[in-house]
């Protein structure tokens, strides 16, 4: 016997809850209570929607249809059609070191994974692309509208050592935007707190087009709050293009995506002690021919 709960079922997007009473293989078990096929129940495993609870209460990802499920185990089954058929944005690698790499994330790709899946976002990526194949650990952030450098974990230690560097702000992180109206020429620092946490952000002006009436402008960050660049920017009245939650585009549809782009990473391998630093090309930038114009 095997106990069943069931979330929001239907045939689109449902939750599956199962706790094992006697051994069986996951796919066994998994086509035994839902009707999706086995061949895309495994495509969903592999896509990361199923996940194992051991006895000791240990949760992870399960990717192995043939994996022997042990009595007392419980699995999770997280599906939604539009996530399992996304098709995953393929990211370009800058740099691979061996215990951590670089690579330049594209629009839309998110950093990490949810519950409903991971195919689609830049640490899968990375654990498939790469070769040797190695584990990926998200040491930060970019959101899925930000295109840019991301720095990826590949062990547990580089992991540590590399996340201790964004705690003591030992990396120097560089941003361009492009902004809505005309950016004044002085640098402008907001230090506003967001979510009730400190937040810092400095601001200079690299370019102004008048023929669109937008404004290129150079970001620096002290702080890592969620959306924080774009927060600050649309306080100081020149939301970023394409920006649907904090600028106009919340009320008009400009037809651009977020135009905001991590484009710098300078920091000391905790490592090896030596500098990394890293700029993505003006061609590899969101917007070339604004830049080439400078």
């Amino acid at each position: 016997m095997y106990r069943e709960h069931v979330l929001n079922m239907n045939q689109d997007h449902f939750e599956l809850h199962l706790t094992v009473d006697e051994p069986i293989l996951a796919l066994t078990l998994l086509s035994s209570h839902c009707e999706l096929s086995k061949q895309q129940l495994k495509l969903a495993m592999q896509k990361g929607a199923v996940w194992v609870t051991s006895d000791n209460g240990h949760t992870q990802r399960l990717r192995r249809a043939k994996k022997m499920l042990k009595l007392g185990d419980s699995l999770h089954f997280y599906f939604d059609k539009v996530v399992n058929d996304s098709v995953a944005t393929p990211s370009d690698l800058v740099e691979d070191f061996g215990d951590y790499s670089v690579w330049n994330k594209p629009y839309g790709v998110y950093s990490q994974g949810s519950k409903w899946g991971d195919h689609c976002t830049i640490a899968r990526w990375s654990e498939q692309n790469l070769k040797p194949e190695r584990p990926a650990f998200v040491v930060h952030r970019l959101d899925r509208a930000t295109s840019g450098l991301i720095l990826l974990a590949h062990s547990k230690h580089a992991a540590q050592q590399l996340s201790q560097l964004f705690a003591e702000r030992r990396l120097e992180k560089g941003y361009r935007a492009l902004v809505h109206g005309e950016f004044p020429c002085s640098t402008q620092t907001v230090d506003q707190p967001i979510d009730d946490r400190n937040a810092c952000s400095h601001f200079d002006l690299l370019r102004y087009i008048p023929e669109r009436d937008f404004s290129m402008v150079d970001v620096r960050i002290e702080t890592g709050r969620k959306h924080q660049i774009r927060r600050h920017l649309a306080g100081l009245t020149f939301p970023i293009v394409g920006d649907r939650l904090h600028g106009i585009e919340r009320r008009l549809s400009t037809g651009f995506d977020l135009q905001l782009c991590a484009y710098r990473l300078h920091f000391m391998c905790p490592l090896t002690g030596e500098p990394r630093e890293f700029e993505l090309p003006v061609e590899k930038q969101p917007w070339p021919e604004f830049i080439n114009a400078e």
